[in-house]
């Protein structure tokens, strides 16, 4: 199930609208990182063309999230990322607009496309994403 389908059946957080519950580890996963990091790997993805999966801003806590394929949880160790699997949850804005304060999605195409956890890995590595990396800590 594509991460927009979840969205359309998911449940509302507290009665909220324009926010739902999603349940993360069925068909895909999630990669969390700080958004200065994975603004700069977006900006890499898109300039280099890639297919991109779902990309959620989260404005208050100023992460960014990649859906991926499941099952690469070994990949991500060395990186300062977090994988999300099975048994985790997100809380994210449907398919309408949210306000710039909250964030939203920078990405969620129509079908089931995921961004590749190896170029996404490679994007995170790219030597101006560590540059920033290192100025940020």
């Amino acid at each position: 199930m594509s991460v927009r389908e979840a969205l359309r059946s998911a449940l509302m957080v507290n009665d909220v609208p324009r926010l739902r519950l999603l349940r993360v580890g069925d068909g895909w996963d999630l990669v969390r990182t700080s958004s200065a990091v994975g603004f700069l790997a977006l900006a890499h993805l898109r300039a280099t063309g890639t297919a991109i999966g779902p990309v959620l801003y989260d404005g208050p806590s100023e992460r960014l999230y990649y859906a991926i394929d499941t099952g690469t949880a070994g990949s991500w160790g060395d990186l300062p990322v977090r994988h999300l699997t099975t048994d985790s949850w997100l809380v994210a804005p449907g398919t309408e607009g949210i306000d710039d304060w909250f964030g939203g999605w920078c990405e969620l195409p129509d079908d089931d496309t995921l961004t590749d956890a190896h170029t996404l890995r490679a994007a995170l590595q790219h030597p101006y994403v560590v540059t920033a990396l290192e100025t940020v800590r």
